[in-house]
């Protein structure tokens, strides 16, 4: 608040009423006490009354809102109500399970709207705020009316949608809150549910009860008949009876197709003996539809004619529904076993097991199943009498138990018939395959017993849910087998191998073999993906745990969440790489322009050039870089920030470390060394087997790995063999003595290196004279060969041969002892010889003095 235009408001008021009154005042009194003149002169007229400051304009009143900002306000008031009266319903200590999933389902879209709203209001409101940081900070001054105007305007705008955006963000953590709420108070419903503990089986009060309860229950049964016949006989007429029996004539019928015809459609020959991939998919696919699809049909037309004639009581339909949905559940059990385990048809099998498995497998599987729907039945039919709970808990703990012994008793047979003989002189059997049926066979057997024993310890509920956790489990786990079986063969391997499609793709699309085999190889994976995520979420949803609450963290993490100022976005960062990658993309067009368009046009030499076309990319890299950073939200002074935290701890040891960072990026960016290539380093050669972004890795020829830091191979001086190909030039030198023909010599060593198959023509292999010795002459073999791993082969059969054809052609001589002719030595040889002669005469005179003697 400023005084300022109160404190002149007064002064003014102050002096108009001193001139009122100035008539009636001495002339000095009539004079304020700041104009008085000076004691030193009284004779001095007394000034005159000071003009008072002009009143400044009044300041503009706020605008009124906007419509958009009224409709946003409204919007925010509907929503705040929703979720107040949500939390009310939330904290009712009766709402059940469905109630809670109903409220989470009401909430979730107005945190939907809500984030919607915040996005588009925080650039709007930023937009706002850059316009009024354009006016400057408010003058001490006035300023004029036109400016006030509009800084109140734009004032006023600013802090009306700052009010929304925060009042939909305090809105959003209150729907957020709500959800946590709901998630937590289903969950501990659904607990509570679940280990809520009841009568043992093994309880004597548990069939007493259900003994004393049972003529009631009985006759309850008997009322449910009664019910249902008399309704039966209410609604009877001519038409109802007329549509009723369309419908059972409907259901055999399917039936009869199901079982005579359709199965001629997809016979499979138990006599074939080799079947392809293919068609044992598409028949397994097959079976399972022709023995689901006619059930279920039937199922949903009866059930349907039975709730449109009304022929029911109320609370018989339940146990109508039971009924024929177990019926089309058995039929698709059947279908699904059927078709992947093909039993008598073993060569029409997806998974490769022996007939005496097969058959317990079949059997005790729909067994199994058959034991489960009984159970449900009687469970609904309970549920339609109101039968005591005594009753309903003997129901389901002997429905666990024997469908817990069925289990048992196909555990028991898969164990009996995988267990491999043993050889008393090779030893126990050891699988060399992924040991998978051990694991599930171990689970099966927890299952087992966690059944059992929470029958017997009293926890009924926990069960039964775990009996039908078995069977909905067990019934995804095939349908996920058949759908990855399929989506391996007809979208991965119909691109991968040559099939007609892949084909036709080649040609249309011109897409290379290699690119395409990629394409499947990624199209499978990602379907295989979604049919793993899809079946666990079918999975889970049995728990308690519903598709809402992975689809809600989905979006908060793809569309956003705040950690203190920063919003982390999924979407915003796929954007700022596509971004990035459309900079980088427009950044190489244009070097390759530069390149091969412009560049060669003008008088620059090679190497400026290449520089420039260089200077390119890495300008279009910074500009991509700054764009994808400006588009996450990323300031220079953040980046500065980080930047001066990294440079401290530079400082203090790691330039070793960065320098290493730094020149593997070098490395992998410019790639003057690839994977694959032939360099040589110091004195190791050998081939570029891994670039990291610390280290390089060499495999020499000796297989032996050498580990050379990025920045020796960006600062040092490295040998590469095969940077711009992998022609490869081998030399041959060769001595001739100097009294043999050159000419011929030189004809020999090209015809050795032509005559060979890996030595390239073009270049030709040529002969260079290099030499004329005082003995010898010397000579240079010069070709290449079109890949570098040749070169020591091929110049060692040039070697052989070239040796071979100086022999024969006399150039050079046969091999045999060794000579070597000295010359110049004459000198020594006469005195050797004067020597010699002089030894020889003084032996002569010894030996004839001895004989005189």
């Amino acid at each position: 608040m400023t005084f300022r235009p109160f404190f002149t408001g007064a002064l003014t008021l102050l002096l108009v009423v001193l001139v009122l009154i100035a008539g009636a005042l001495p002339l000095e009194a009539q004079a304020p006490v700041a104009n008085r003149p000076p004691a030193a002169a009284p004779a001095e007229a007394p000034a005159a009354p000071a003009t008072p400051a002009p009143a400044p304009a009044p300041a503009p009143a706020p605008p009124e809102p906007s419509p958009e900002i009224k409709e946003l306000q409204a919007t925010l008031d509907g929503i705040r109500k929703d979720i107040e009266r949500a939390e009310k319903d939330a904290a009712d200590p009766e709402a059940t399970s469905d109630r809670l999933q109903e409220l989470r389902a009401f909430v979730d879209p107005l945190t939907d709207r809500l984030r919607q709203t915040i996005l588009g209001l925080e650039p709007k409101l930023d937009a706002a705020r850059v316009r009024l940081n354009q006016l400057g900070p408010k003058p001490s001054e006035a300023e004029g009316a036109e400016v006030a105007r509009d800084r109140v305007e734009r004032t006023a705008e600013v802090g009306q949608l700052d009010d929304i955006l925060k009042r939909s963000r305090a809105l959003l953590v209150q729907a957020e809150q709500l959800t946590a709420q709901i998630s937590d108070r289903r969950r501990a419903t659904f607990t509570r549910a679940l280990f809520q503990r009841s009568y043992s089986i093994l309880s004597p009060s548990l069939w007493v009860a259900a003994a004393s309860s049972f003529p009631r229950d009985l006759a309850a049964l008997e009322m449910l008949a009664h019910d249902a016949h008399w309704r039966f006989q209410l609604r009877s007429s001519p038409a109802t009876n007329g549509l009723l029996a369309l419908a059972l004539g409907i259901c055999i019928g399917l039936h009869i197709v199901r079982r005579k015809f359709i199965p001629r459609l997809i016979h499979r020959d138990p006599d074939v003996t080799r079947v392809s991939a293919g068609r044992k998919i598409l028949s397994a696919l097959g079976v399972l539809a022709v023995e689901t699809l006619p059930a279920v049909l039937a199922s949903i037309v009866l059930y349907q004619a039975l709730i449109l004639l009304d022929v029911l009581p109320i609370r018989a339909v339940p146990v109508a529904w039971t009924l024929l949905a177990g019926i089309a559940f058995l039929a698709f059990v059947r279908g699904l076993i059927d078709a992947i385990f093909a039993p008598s048809r073993p060569a029409w099998r997806l998974v490769e097991m022996p007939d005496s498995v097969i058959t317990p497998i079949f059997a005790l599987s729909a067994t199994f199943a058959l034991i489960v729907v009984i159970g449900r039945i009687a469970d609904s039919v309970n549920q339609a009498i109101a039968a005591g709970l005594p009753l309903s808990i003997a129901v389901k703990s002997i429905t666990a138990i024997v469908a817990a012994a069925a289990l048992a008793l196909l555990l028991h047979r898969l164990a009996a018939e995988n267990a491999p003989p043993e050889d008393a002189c090779l030893g126990p059997y050891i699988p060399t395959g992924a040991a998978v049926a051990g694991p599930i066979r171990m689970l099966g057997w927890l299952l087992v017993i966690l059944i059992i024993g929470g029958t017997i310890a009293g926890y009924v509920a926990f069960s039964s849910f775990l009996l039908d956790q078995i069977t909905w489990i067990a019934s995804l786990a095939g349908i996920l087998y058949l759908a990855l079986k399929a989506c391996d063969h007809f979208i991965g391997g119909t691109l991968e191998q040559d099939s007609r499609i892949s084909t036709i793709l080649q040609t249309n699309l011109g897409l290379r073999r290699k690119a395409l085999q990629q394409l499947g190889v990624v199209a499978s994976g990602v379907i295989r993906v979604m049919l793993w995520v899809s079946a666990a979420m079918l999975a889970l949803a049995s728990w308690g745990i519903q598709s809402d609450d992975f689809t809600s963290s989905f979006r908060l993490a793809f569309f956003g969440f705040r950690i203190g100022d920063v919003t982390i976005s999924l979407s915003t960062i796929i954007s700022a790489f596509l971004l990035f990658g459309a900079v980088m993309g427009a950044t190489r067009l244009v070097q390759r322009w530069l390149s091969s368009t412009l560049l060669p046009t003008t008088d620059l030499d090679a190497g400026l050039r290449n520089s420039l076309s260089t200077a390119a990319g890495y300008l279009g890299f910074f500009l991509a870089a700054g764009a994808a950073m400006a588009y996450l939200g990323l300031s220079l002074e953040r980046i500065a920030i980080v930047a001066g935290a990294l440079s401290v701890g530079i400082g203090f040891g790691l330039q070793s470390i960065v320098n290493n960072f730094v020149s593997g990026l070098i490395l992998l960016w410019e790639r003057p060394i690839r994977v694959g290539d032939l360099v040589v380093v110091g004195g190791d050669e050998g081939h570029v087997r891994k670039i990291s972004v610390r280290a390089t890795e060499i495999q020499t020829f000796d297989r032996s790995t050498l580990i050379v830091p990025n920045s020796s191979l960006i600062s040092g001086t490295v040998k590469n063999r095969m940077r711009q190909d992998t022609i490869s030039r081998i030399v041959i030198s060769i001595n001739v003595a100097r009294t043999q023909d050159p000419v011929r010599a030189a004809e020999l060593l090209v015809e050795q290196a032509t005559s060979n198959a890996d030595v390239m023509k073009e270049p030709p292999p040529r002969v260079f004279f290099k030499k004329i010795g005082d003995t010898f002459l010397e000579f240079d073999l010069v070709c290449f060969v079109d890949d570098v791993s040749k070169q020591g082969r091929v110049q060692s059969e040039l070697n052989f041969a070239i040796l071979k054809s100086l022999v024969t052609e006399g150039i050079f001589p046969t091999p045999g002892p060794g000579a070597m002719n000295v010359g110049g030595l004459e000198p020594v040889q006469t005195a050797l010889q004067q020597i010699a002669e002089a030894i020889g005469g003084k032996t002569s005179q010894s030996e004839g003095a001895a004989k005189a003697s």
